[in-house]
């Protein structure tokens, strides 16, 4: 390890010695009485982690080109932590309330996003596979935080059981890259596949390894486990499921193909065709019988992620631009929203059906109008941002001579549009008998105000999505190269 090494490595390793630090610091300084010092101290570090690599101008390879430092990984860390650091501040006061606050619930949190700076940043097949498991490791346990729960027990035990699978579809895929190209370097895995046709037992492999993204990135047909997941969990690790692990799964998934496949775009191009038109249609149209907001959330993600797989599909710097400028303002949606369902309560207790928002309209008309500009861009509304992430994959696709494709796409985001529309009617034309109680702390309000605000004016010229889509542009030039 040289004096370079470090330097390109230096964020992880400080998340690392902090995590271990407010580890021994709540075994040995006072346990759970600690847990809320622990987790604001937890936010800190990752707030000013995505400072410090967002001011970070050093790019290059580590570890002979096992972990790579660049535009591209640096937008995808600082989105991770930025929105870790919200879920954790959000988290805090559901947590307390429901005695729940445990000083490892942040511990653990920033395990996974270190597992996730490890993922975004893989230049080989062996790293790729150690920052998956540290992130998939800690996510199983927080997925069944809530040890008194049945349901929490039983959607840690199914992330678990199908986890393992998916991570042997991946490793499987893994061999079979290696033992055709002869290296699980990205670098020369694309040296390879340039000098000579992709065989067959290669193109399975690739097959293989896509399989196992899409269960992270919670694709279909591999997305079993999201709405039980989503579900049984404690609701703020449902929103951080749905939040940092979308960026780093997308991030990777483009990362493998682009790296280390690039040369074979015609070769992934089909099997990543296939799996977002199956996320489009199947999260568009499973989602509109749910009942439980945080399955149908669950549903969301997966036809969001279909729409974000649009922009890789397309295999051009357009394509990478417009799949990392969709992550980041879907990540902004889903903070809105589950800063609102997180403080979804009547009379005290928390609640989580649809049907529970009726007459928020008439009794809370500010976080209802807030709420709506939220659902109006996970529809994909004009000229809320959540239209231009959708019209900015769709012509990347066109661009790329997927017309098809977008054309798919469009009629998915019409079909989606109906159950948020539903839930607006509910908000503004249903009768209610008892109403929300409608208590939103500060952060949450901040929060839900601030995530309708950016959908519903950071997409204007002037504003450029606050400087997204400029990063956006660079972080994927320095992916495509």
């Amino acid at each position: 390890m040289t004096g370079a090494d470090i330097d390109l490595i230096l964020p992880e390793l400080i998340l690392a010695v902090g995590s271990m630090a407010l580890l021994m610091f709540g075994t040995y300084g006072g346990g759970d009485s600690r847990a809320g010092l622990i987790n604001g101290l937890m936010a800190a570090l990752m707030a000013g982690l995505a400072a410090m690599i967002a001011f970070d101008t050093g790019s290059g390879r580590a570890f002979e080109g096992a972990f790579v430092s660049d535009d591209f990984s640096r937008f995808a860390k600082v989105l991770m932590l930025l929105s870790a650091a919200a879920i954790l501040i959000l988290a805090q006061d559901y947590l307390a309330k429901r005695r729940l606050m445990k000083f490892e619930f942040p511990v653990l949190i920033g395990l996974a996003v270190l597992g996730m700076m490890v993922m975004v940043s893989a230049g080989d097949l062996i790293s790729l596979y150690m920052g998956l498991e540290l992130q998939s490791l800690a996510l199983y346990v927080v997925a069944a935080f809530r040890r008194d729960s049945l349901k929490s027990t039983e959607a840690g035990l199914k992330y678990f059981v199908l986890g393992a699978l998916s991570s042997g579809l991946l490793l499987y895929g893994a061999s079979l890259v290696y033992g055709y190209t002869g290296s699980t370097n990205f670098e020369r895995i694309a040296a390879v596949v340039a000098a000579e046709e992709v065989s067959l037992g290669l193109l399975f492999g690739i097959a293989f390894l896509a399989a196992g993204l899409a269960f992270k990135i919670s694709a279909a047909p591999f997305h079993m486990w999201t709405p039980d997941v989503y579900e049984g969990s404690p609701t703020p690790v449902t929103a951080f499921f749905a939040s940092a692990p979308k960026v780093a799964a997308g991030a990777l998934f483009a990362r493998v193909m682009y790296d280390a496949f690039g040369e074979a775009v015609s070769d992934w191009r089909q099997i990543v065709v296939f799996i977002a038109i199956a996320s489009m249609f199947w999260g568009s149209v499973a989602a509109i019988g749910q009942k439980d907001i945080k399955r149908l959330m669950a549903y969301s993600s997966i036809g969001h992620m279909g729409f974000a797989l649009v922009g890789l599909a397309a295999g051009t710097v357009q394509g990478a631009e417009a799949l990392m400028t969709y992550l980041a303002i879907y990540v902004v949606m889903n903070l809105g929203m589950f800063a609102f369902i997180l403080s979804m309560e009547r009379g005290g207790r928390p609640v989580t059906q649809v049907e529970d928002l009726a007459g928020l309209g008439k009794t809370h008309p500010g976080q209802a109008m807030a709420l709506a500009a939220l659902l109006f861009s996970l529809a994909g509304i004009p000229p809320l941002a959540g239209f231009f992430a959708k019209y900015f994959v769709f012509v990347a696709a066109v661009e790329a001579g997927l017309a098809p494709l977008a054309v798919a796409g469009a009629i998915a985001s019409v079909i989606g549009a109906f159950y948020y529309l539903r839930i607006i009617k509910m908000m503004y034309f249903d009768e209610t008998e008892e109403s929300l109680d409608g208590r939103l702390l500060t952060p949450h309000r901040i929060a839900l105000g601030g995530a309708a605000l950016a959908m519903s004016v950071g997409w204007l010229p002037f504003v450029d999505g606050f400087g997204l889509i400029e990063a956006s542009r660079a972080a994927a030039e320095a992916l495509v190269r």
